[in-house]
């Protein structure tokens, strides 16, 4: 006797899982009735044993078994099951409850008998049809025989896959038979022993399956299972008594939930995996470990936050500690910029509470304890006004607080934007919205997580200090989240687009002219710098890049009907002046094609562009706050922004973005996922990116460590700022009793004007009296913004309390703003754009639709820089104005066409020393994998340019500091590698 592997076998190992180890009953398929789609025998045993009384209030009018089952019929054809289930069954003056509810905790015995007394069954090869008596399903789980789920099974080891299963719901399984209406089930379930999918509701081809998997290796599919079939959590854990209740209570609902809105146009939610995954562990983690705790959630783009926010805090406000008869939370703090989450809570939680109006906003302390007082379990706030909560939790000592922050979304009405992150670290001219995980760590700097509050923080891109703020700390030191739903998993569930699977990049080139006769000295490095910033902002640069821009979106976009004819486009650009040249630019070029659409423009606050100030106001013609509902206009087709609709902005019909800015690290993820909303309705099947700024290997190095999961290394190491303290206290700025008196006028909340003598005094020493060199001055500043910013990152998770870095830190705070430093170099630097012009530009694609592979390994970021920052004059190599610009012109007009004789010999000598390299054959020739063969082959050129630095000094120097360098250096080795051996080599020397 041999194996069987056949559908009939996985359906006998799922009926015995759930009959022998579920509490459920074996149903009998003669049980069913297809006219109500209910198991009669089921049905009946239940209401007479658990509700006689109700039912002998009925009995006595004719026919009263069809009166109560027309009834019910007619309810779920109305209003669903999930309502019949929930509210129960109403006739004359009898109540019918259909369902007995799951205990929150276990101090009343009597509920969990009740919640005993319901019948979950299970029936397999239903025959459910009731024209054609030959059709069956594969299996039927009922609740008190009212049907809430079916499944159809498939073996791979008999040819057939959970994708036939699909299939034959899709083109075999008629949507208008009782028992596949939309809502007579909560869910269908395709299955098969490796994979689980669902739907909820059945439209023949139309019909939209989700997979329900746990994941694999961060990307589709679930792992092996030593002890049965893959997808054998289905049955062992989804669907046992408790989990299903819990599903239908707490996380199942139809939307939008006015019961004026017929049923066919509603829509029926049921969990995806990882959401019931997300908030099943933390509620688990915050019963068991109590409050004070926190909590860092990576979830992708696509991974459907706003539900797993919506389910997690308002379950958070019904989580009882064993034995307890109170809930572990007063409240839940929900910390979001997003207007659709705040609706979407409120409209929610209508449907999930029996107490309505529980649901309010605060801005400032005083509002969040008037919302306790008054009974609000919800309290929503923004961003902005965290700060203010965040004091309020403080000083409520005696409530208990669950605070949710969703923080990768920021409001698009320009306040956040307003607030520009400008440091010294950015490319002149640069602008960013100001990150948004860096304001949560503000707000909370200074404070230990308190006893009285948890903090949940859902992000898909985790900075250092966030997860070594949020972030769970390992045996090993390292920092992790404490749950993972990964973009490689997002992607490949198709839940979200693959934005790096079309990307094309190009490269500019181009020529400057002196246009003085003098020939001054300048800094080269910030000089060549200057004028890439200069070539890049000429109006003649951006007119040849938004020609570039319109000619594509208008034949490749525009013109195919991308979207059925609806798709949009955003440009973003690298600081508001140059946005407003793009769109002016962008303008003029739509009304010379004679398009039948117009570009919007959106940046904060006021720009001078040419003597005149411009506002978006202005240049729109309608104010800031319609522009997101202007742009969902036919009219409008082309969003050019500066620093705004960066993070947050989900617009599913937007389908191409043209970069013309530095993107880098979490910014650069942020912003090229504005593309990857999934629009089935629209047909949207890809997305296009044209890039002037980055390469592609810039792209790779930002996507890289959000792509699967992510990890700090380990802590930040606070004795840096012990060091900083002790540099800043040399210097003399301050006295320490000038910060003793400041902190203790501060926290005794003394007037504004009683803090600024001491401010003052210290800001006129380091301005004037103290006669610091500028250079010194930069230093001083450069290291008090250090210590700031590393104290409030690291201020809450230090095990112990340092006075003297807590007085410091707010009296620095104070003191930068009025810290007056000048670069010294920049008078000159500026004189430098007055003495060239621009005289030849070309532009020259490097990649076209090319799909940037992402390393699926899981990812370790480094946390705070621990060395101390400042000035550094490593004086500078200075050159005359024309060798300046002949450098520059080499670099970025003629680009690397022409090879001197001179650099060929270099090549030659740094290749011979990588074939000579030991490592070089294993390594490299006899290496299959591709990827890695490039990379050893890197640090193979790296080893050789080392060894030739004392000889080649400039070489090595240009290698180590010109990324763009080091890439065509790499490139020409590789090539001369790829043609020979040494005697090859020599011969290219003529």
């Amino acid at each position: 006797m041999v194996s069987k592997t056949n559908e009939q076998a996985l359906e006998n190992c799922i009926k015995t899982a759930l009959v022998e180890h579920a509490g459920y009953q074996e149903g009998n398929p003669a049980d069913f009735d297809r006219e109500f789609a209910i198991d009669r025998e089921k049905f009946w045993r239940f209401l007479e044993t658990t509700q006689a009384e109700e039912l002998a209030k009925l009995k006595d009018r004719p026919n009263w078994q069809r009166l109560i089952l027309e009834r019910c019929d007619r309810k779920i054809k109305k209003d669903g099951i999930l309502s019949v289930l929930k509210k129960g069954l109403s006739i004359d003056d009898a109540h019918l409850t259909l369902l007995y509810s799951l205990p929150y905790n276990d101090t009343n015995p009597a509920v969990l008998e009740n919640f005993e007394k319901n019948i979950f069954s299970i029936t397999c090869q239903v025959h459910y049809s009731e024209s054609d008596a030959g059709l069956s399903i594969d299996i039927v789980l009922f609740l008190n025989g009212l049907a809430i789920a079916t499944m159809e099974l498939k073996n791979p080891w008999t040819g057939q896959t959970v994708y036939h299963a699909k299939k034959q719901y899709r083109e075999d399984r008629n949507p208008q038979e009782p028992l596949l209406q939309f809502s007579r089930c909560l869910v269908y379930f395709a299955v098969d022993t490796d994979e689980v999918w669902m739907t909820t509701k059945l439209d023949h081809e139309k019909t939209y399956f989700l997979p329900f998997n746990k994941g694999f290796n961060f990307g589709k599919g679930n792992p092996a299972n030593p002890n049965g079939h893959k997808s054998a959590y289905l049955w062992e854990s989804i669907l046992t008594r408790q989990s299903f209740t819990n599903i239908i209570e707490h996380f199942a609902i139809l939307i939008p939930g006015d019961t004026k809105i017929p049923l066919a146009q509603k829509n029926l939610y049921f969990p995806r995996y990882h959401q019931l995954d997300v908030v099943r562990q933390l509620l688990t983690d915050a019963r068991t470990r109590g409050t004070g705790q926190t909590y860092l959630i990576q979830h992708s783009a696509g991974s459907g936050k706003s539900n797993s926010i919506t389910w997690t805090a308002y379950q958070l406000i019904e989580l009882y500690a064993k034995g307890a008869d109170s809930p572990l939370f007063d409240s839940v703090v929900v910390v979001t910029d997003r207007r659709i989450l705040d609706r979407q809570l409120k409209d929610n939680i209508k449907d999930f509470s029996q107490v309505k109006n529980i649901v309010a906003h605060a801005t400032n302390a005083q509002e969040l304890k008037a919302a306790l007082e008054n009974g609000k379990k919800i309290i929503i706030t923004t961003i902005q006004k965290f700060p203010f909560i965040v004091d309020g939790i403080e000083d409520l000592s005696s409530s208990t607080f669950a605070v949710i922050i969703d923080e990768a979304h920021s409001s698009q009405s320009g306040k956040a934007a307003d607030n520009l992150n400008m440091t010294l670290a950015k490319e002149e001219d640069d602008e960013e919205p100001e990150d948004l995980q860096d304001k949560i760590l503000k707000a909370m700097s200074g404070r230990k997580v308190g006893k009285n509050a948890s903090y949940f923080a859902f992000t898909a891109t985790p900075k250092n200090a966030t997860l070594e703020k949020f972030g769970r700390r390992m045996a090993d030191g390292k920092f992790v989240p404490f749950h993972l739903y990964s973009m490689k998993q997002a992607i490949e569930e198709g839940f979200i687009l693959d934005v790096l699977a079309n990307y094309t990049t190009y490269k500019s080139y181009y020529e400057i002219q002196k246009s003085i006769l003098d020939n001054p000295i300048f800094d080269t490095a910030k000089a060549q710098k200057k004028l890439r910033a200069y070539v890049e902002g000429h109006k003649q640069t951006i007119g040849t890049k938004a020609d570039i821009m319109v000619t594509h979106f208008i034949g490749q976009v525009w013109t195919p009907k991308k979207l059925k004819g609806k798709a949009k486009a955003m440009v973003v650009t690298r600081n508001i002046e140059t946005t407003i040249r793009y769109f002016f630019a962008i303008r003029e070029l739509l009304r010379q094609a004679n398009a039948p659409f117009k570009a919007i423009i959106a940046f904060s606050g006021k720009k001078t562009v040419d003597g005149i100030e411009y506002t978006e106001d202005i240049i729109n013609g309608f104010p800031s706050k319609d522009i997101s509902d202007q742009f969902k206009k036919d009219d409008y087709k082309i969003l050019v922004v500066a620093n705004k609709f960066l993070i947050g902005f989900d617009e599913p019909v937007l389908h191409s973005m043209y970069v013309d800015k530095k993107l880098q690290s979490v910014l650069a993820v942020q912003t090229l996922s504005r593309l990857n909303r999934c629009n089935d309705k629209m047909g949207k099947q890809d997305t296009f990116v044209l890039d002037f700024y980055n390469t592609v290997s810039d792209i790779k190095i930002a996507f890289d460590p959000f792509y699967t999961a992510t990890s700090l290394s380990e802590p930040t190491d606070v004795n840096v700022l012990h060091d900083l303290k002790e540099v800043l206290d040399d210097v003399g700025v301050y006295e320490w009793y000038e910060v003793e008196q400041f902190n203790e006028l501060f926290f005794n909340k003394a007037e504004a004007e009683q803090l600024s003598p001491l401010i003052d005094t210290a800001a006129t020493r380091f301005n004037a009296e103290l006669g610091l060199e500028d250079e010194a001055k930069i230093d001083f500043k450069i290291k008090a913004k250090q210590f700031v910013k590393i104290y409030s990152q690291v201020a809450c998770i230090i095990p112990y309390n340092n006075i003297q870095w807590e007085m410091l830190h707010w009296f620095l705070k104070f003191l930068i703003p009025k810290l007056a430093v000048k670069n010294p170099d920049q008078d000159q630097l500026d004189e430098l754009l007055e003495s060239v012009d621009l005289s030849t530009y070309g532009i020259e694609r490097v990649k076209l639709n090319h799909t940037i592979e992402l390393d699926a390994s899981e990812s370790e970021i480094d946390p705070q820089n621990s060395n101390l920052r400042g000035y550094h004059d490593d004086a500078p190599q200075r050159d005359p104005l024309d060798e300046i610009i002949s450098a520059f012109n080499n670099r970025f007009f003629t680009g690397w066409d022409a090879t001197p004789q001179e650099q060929r010999v270099k090549f030659i000598n740094i290749a011979r020393h990588v074939i000579d390299n030991p490592y070089y054959q294993n390594q490299v020739v006899n290496n299959p994998d591709e990827q890695n063969r490039r990379l050893a082959l890197e640090e193979l050129i790296k080893q050789a340019i080392n060894r030739e630095r004392k000889r080649e000094l400039d070489l090595y120097k240009r290698y180590a500091s010109d990324p763009e360098f080091k890439r065509a250096f790499d490139a020409s080795i590789m090539q001369l590698l790829a043609q020979g051996n040494l005697d090859g080599f020599q011969q290219l020397l003529g």
